[in-house]
């Protein structure tokens, strides 16, 4: 039996909390997708939560923004 799609509320959720730390960094968007080695277009498809990242991507996100994968997901 397939897995079920992900949640686009999570997603969502997901890249407004990146969001939420990016600018607690004082970073603009363009700026901390360099930090992350991603296209400025792969950082916004993440905050606006249109991307599915991989583990290994939420792997980069929380080393950049110096916090814990869990941390990442924290109030969800």
């Amino acid at each position: 039996m397939p897995a079920p799609p992900p949640s686009p509320v999570l997603q969502h959720q997901f890249g407004l909390r990146v969001r939420e730390l990016r600018l607690a960094m004082g970073l603009n968007q363009e700026v901390f997708a360099d930090k992350c080695g991603f296209a400025r277009t792969y950082m916004s498809r993440i905050e606006t939560g249109a991307a599915n990242p991989s583990i290994n991507a939420i792997k980069v996100l929380a080393d950049a923004l110096d916090v814990s994968i869990s941390d990442l997901f924290k109030g969800m």
